[in-house]
């Protein structure tokens, strides 16, 4: 437990059955990355507060009014949520920016307002009706059959540190809508955002009780107690591949639904006839953008030889430009990483490189930006010369590390493309449209982007290949996770005559008996 009685720092609870309460184990400290400090204090949650918060949730999905409540007034509701965001659009950015470290040009511009637009996307697809009708047959009786869809149940949903206020509501949103209850667990390197949320969502009242639950807390103690509950009937990750593997091992005793988004290693394949000018800023945003700390990153590019040294030449050059600094600064290109345990994995992977063979041609180092010298910052890093079957190359980084690996042939290069455990997403530059898109029919990722990179729009499906993952997160194939299908059969004949199944499993000369 911490002492901070002397602090005049926010502290926040737990959200436990429409109500803020205590944890057990105290509370902990959350960072602003670029001060090096604490910047409020929250719930440290345990096992037992998990006990209590799926009990909430049980009871809100099983008495409650939520699973049954119709679908145009959950959409209302959703649409509510994302009033609330977008009205305290600059409060969201600005805490955003402060807990993650990213620059807020990208959190005003980006993360809130593609929070919103989730949310509102959610709204419409609660409206869908969940009946779905099948064929009328006549065997083995002329009968009616349709499939119906129902909520699952309690979801726990495990949310990243990387886009706190945007991945809560890629896990909050489609659950709602389809009915469902929710335990949620923020980061704990970035848990104020979801916060802030559910503040506003309290202080509305636009929601029962029980049915949104919030436990702060170490990920070992209450991720792991989610995915192990016999209470929680799906659990909802975005993660490491290694964490997404123990979750798995962990809800395989009650059989959990599962939706997993994992890691990444995205490659960015450059075509002979690419528009370099393009190519070059694409690849460079495809890398650094949020510092390197996407899980579709595109932090392996591949490069023609024929063009590679003019290439590599205006990549390190645009590279230089980027602005390092202050995350609240609009002018800012790259803060701070999250924290100085990331920083020092990346510096970690940046000695890998060196000790491969690869060369490094800019960056490498810590930044040191005036009045935040205590911040976690690392210069954009480009490599050359990287193999791609090295730790740089397959590894994920979660930091502003590019590895540039060249290739002679297209067919080569959708080999590369291929050779990783990884499977999220890729982009591929060239002025070939067509071309583009048969190369990218090739890839076996998730996304394949042409002539961009992270645009991840709300209707259309995200998820991963091989081990980035398993399922798909939004549009209606996000909302369809969050349902069960029952088929429900109707015979119409209501008697026994013709060829039912009385006359199919009992022999007529018996059937008076």
């Amino acid at each position: 437990m911490d002492d901070h009685t002397n602090d005049d720092l926010p502290c926040y609870g737990l959200y436990i059955d429409g109500s803020w309460t205590d944890a057990e184990g105290g509370t902990m400290p959350v960072n602003e990355p670029a001060l090096g400090r604490p910047m409020a204090y929250v719930a440290r949650g345990s096992a037992a507060d998990v006990d209590r918060a799926v009990a909430a949730a049980r009871e809100a999905f099983d008495r409650g009014p939520w699973p049954h409540t119709p679908g145009h007034e959950r959409a209302r509701i959703l649409n509510a949520i994302a009033d609330l965001i977008e009205e305290h659009t600059a409060e969201f950015a600005e805490l955003e920016s402060r807990n993650l470290g990213a620059p807020l040009r990208k959190t005003t511009f980006v993360d809130i307002p593609w929070s919103v637009e989730h949310l509102r996307v959610f709204a419409e697809l609660a409206t869908i009706h969940p009946y779905e009708a099948l064929p009328w047959t006549d065997i083995p009786s002329v009968s009616w059959n349709f499939v119906w869809r129902e909520p699952i149940g309690v979801c726990g949903q495990i949310v990243p540190w990387n886009y706190p206020l945007l991945m809560t509501i890629w896990k909050i949103a489609p659950a709602l809508a389809a009915g469902n209850t929710v335990v949620l667990k923020p980061a704990s390197y970035t848990p104020l955002t979801a916060l802030m949320l559910t503040r506003l969502i309290h202080e509305s009242g636009v929601l029962p009780r029980g049915v949104l639950n919030v436990v702060t807390g170490p990920g070992a103690e209450v991720g792991d107690a989610l995915a192990r509950h016999p209470g929680v009937d799906k659990v909802s990750f975005t993660g490491s591949t290694e964490t997404g593997r123990h979750i798995m091992r962990l809800a395989s005793d009650t059989i959990k639904r599962l939706t997993l988004e994992l890691g990444g290693k995205s490659p960015s394949l450059v075509m002979p006839d690419a528009d370099l000018e393009l190519a070059v800023d694409g690849v460079l945003f495809g890398v650094f953008f949020n510092g390197g700390q996407s899980c579709e990153a595109g932090t392996r590019c591949l490069a023609p030889e024929s063009l590679h040294d003019e290439f590599i030449e205006r990549l390190v050059t645009r590279a230089r430009s980027l602005r390092i600094g202050d995350p609240l600064d609009l002018e800012t290109d790259l803060g701070p990483l999250v924290s100085e345990a990331q920083c020092r994995i990346v510096e970690e992977y940046i000695e890998v490189g060196k000790h491969e063979g690869a060369r490094l041609v800019t960056g490498g180092k810590r930044a040191r930006v005036p009045g935040f010298e205590r911040g976690p910052f690392i210069e954009p890093t480009i490599f050359t010369n990287v193999l791609n079957g090295t730790r740089l190359a397959q590894e994920e980084i979660f930091g502003p590390v590019l590895s540039v690996i060249p290739y002679r042939t297209v067919t080569e290069a959708i080999e590369l493309a291929n050779a990783s455990r990884y499977g999220l997403g890729a982009a591929v530059w060239s002025r070939d449209l067509q071309g583009a898109i048969e190369v990218a029919k090739r890839i076996r990722t998730g996304t394949v982007w042409i002539n961009d990179h992270h645009i991840i729009l709300p209707r259309a499906p995200f998820g991963g290949y091989k081990q980035s993952g398993i399922g798909r997160e939004h549009g209606i194939y996000g909302l369809m996770a969050y349902t069960e299908l029952k088929h429900i059969h109707v015979d119409l004949m209501q008697k026994r005559s013709g060829r039912v199944w009385w006359d199919v499993l009992i022999p007529q000369s018996e059937q008076g008996a």
